[in-house]
C-alpha cells in the first residue's frame, strides 16, 4: 500500500491546479520599500485598472487579442496556414485509418497482400511533405525577418531578471529604474487586478512607439514574455538579448517569465501598461524628479541657487515698482580675526 501511495504521490501533484500549488509558495519578497496598500493609487500614469479579458489570460483556448504587428501577422499565419494545415492532416490521417481497417480486413483479404513497393505512393508521400513544409516555411521566414529586423526604437527598456522579481531601467530618460514585484492579494483586490498577475511598478510606454527591450540576468536564465504583443526573449547572465514591439491599443498586457528559474519562478509576472504619448511624458517627469534626474533642457541649480520652478509664474512686481536689471554686489569675503587658524584648502 505504501508502495502505491509513493506512485501515486506525483501524479497527483501533476495533476493539482496552479491555485492550489500557489497557496504552498508565497510571493517574493520585494527587494526595495514597497508602496503602502494605504496609498496606491487606483489611477494615473502607471495604474490603470487592467480590462477583463484583455491583454490577460481569457480562461479558453483561444490566443490573446493581438495588439503589435508581430503580433498580428503571426496570428494571421496561425489561422491562416497551422490550423487549417493541422485540421486537415487530422481529417485525412482519420479517413486514411477508417479506410484500411476496412478495405484490408482479414476477411475480404483471406491471403496477406506481399507488395513490396509502390513508385506512385512513394512519389506522393515524398512530394506533399515537402510542399507543406515550403508551405509553412515561407510565411514563416517573412515572420522571423520583421522579428529580428526591428524598425528604428523611439523608446529603449532594459529588462534584468532577478529570483524572482524583474527591475526595469530607461537608460534614454536618465537611467532611472525600479523594481517590479507581484502584487499580494489585498494588493491586487484594491487595485482591480488579476490575481497573480499584476505589479507593484508596471513598465509604461507610449502607445504607436517603437520600444526596444534589452533582456539580462543577474542570476539565473530567465525569460520576458507578453502574449498579446506575441514577445518571448530569454534573459540570460553575462549576456544582452534585443527584441521590440510596437503597441496598438492603450491598455494593460500582462506576461510572466517563461523559463523555469527556481522554486518562485511562476509569481515572476510582468505587466506592461501603454497610454498616450502625454500621459508617457508625464509619467517620465515624475520618475525624473523621484530619481533626482534633470529633464533634457532644463540648467541644474548652481550650489547655494534655488532651483527652477517647473510650471510656476514669476512673482508681479509690486504696483509703481520697476523691477531692478542691475546685479546685487558682491557679498564681502569675511576677514580671519588676528591670531584665528585659517584651515587649508
Amino acid at each position: 500500500m505504501r508502495n502505491f501511495q509513493r506512485l501515486l504521490l506525483p501524479f497527483l501533484i501533476a495533476l493539482a491546479p496552479l491555485p492550489a500549488l500557489a497557496q504552498v509558495d508565497a510571493p517574493a519578497a520585494a527587494p526595495v520599500v514597497a508602496v503602502p496598500t494605504a496609498d496606491v493609487p487606483t489611477a494615473g500614469p502607471s495604474y490603470v485598472p487592467a480590462e477583463a479579458g484583455f491583454g490577460q489570460p481569457r480562461g479558453s483556448y483561444d490566443l490573446q487579442v493581438p495588439v503589435t504587428p508581430i503580433a498580428r501577422e503571426a496570428q494571421a499565419m496561425a489561422n491562416n496556414v497551422l490550423n487549417p494545415l493541422m485540421a486537415a492532416t487530422a481529417i485525412f490521417v482519420l479517413i486514411l485509418l477508417i479506410w484500411t481497417v476496412f478495405r484490408f480486413r482479414a476477411s475480404a483479404n483471406p491471403v496477406a497482400s506481399k507488395t513490396s513497393h509502390n513508385t506512385v505512393v512513394e512519389v506522393v508521400w515524398t512530394v506533399v511533405p515537402v510542399l507543406i513544409l515550403v508551405w509553412i516555411a515561407v510565411p514563416s521566414f517573412r515572420l522571423l525577418a520583421n522579428q529580428y529586423s526591428p524598425p528604428k526604437a523611439d523608446l529603449t527598456i532594459k529588462a534584468t531578471g532577478h529570483q524572482w522579481y524583474w527591475e526595469y531601467e530607461y537608460p534614454d530618460q536618465g537611467g532611472f529604474s525600479f523594481d517590479a514585484v507581484m502584487l499580494t492579494k489585498a494588493e491586487a483586490e484594491q487595485r482591480k487586478s488579476p490575481d497573480l498577475l499584476d505589479t507593484d511598478n508596471r513598465i509604461v510606454v507610449p502607445v504607436g512607439a517603437v520600444v526596444k527591450v534589452l533582456t539580462t540576468s543577474a542570476d539565473v536564465i530567465h525569460s520576458f514574455a507578453v502574449p498579446s504583443f506575441w514577445v518571448k526573449m530569454d534573459a540570460v547572465p553575462g549576456r544582452v538579448n534585443e527584441t521590440w514591439f510596437k503597441v496598438e491599443r492603450p491598455g494593460v498586457y500582462f506576461g510572466q517569465c517563461s523559463e523555469l528559474c527556481g522554486t518562485k519562478h511562476a509569481f515572476m509576472p510582468i505587466a506592461v501598461e501603454a497610454v498616450p504619448q502625454e500621459r508617457f511624458a508625464a509619467w517620465v517627469a515624475a520618475k525624473q524628479a523621484e530619481n533626482g534626474i534633470t529633464p533634457p533642457g532644463v540648467q541644474p541649480a548652481a550650489s547655494g541657487q534655488r532651483p527652477p520652478q517647473i510650471g510656476v509664474a514669476p512673482m508681479p512686481a509690486a504696483p509703481g515698482v520697476t523691477p531692478s536689471t542691475t546685479p546685487e554686489p558682491p557679498k564681502p569675503t569675511p576677514v580671519a580675526a588676528a591670531g584665528a587658524v585659517t584651515p587649508a584648502a
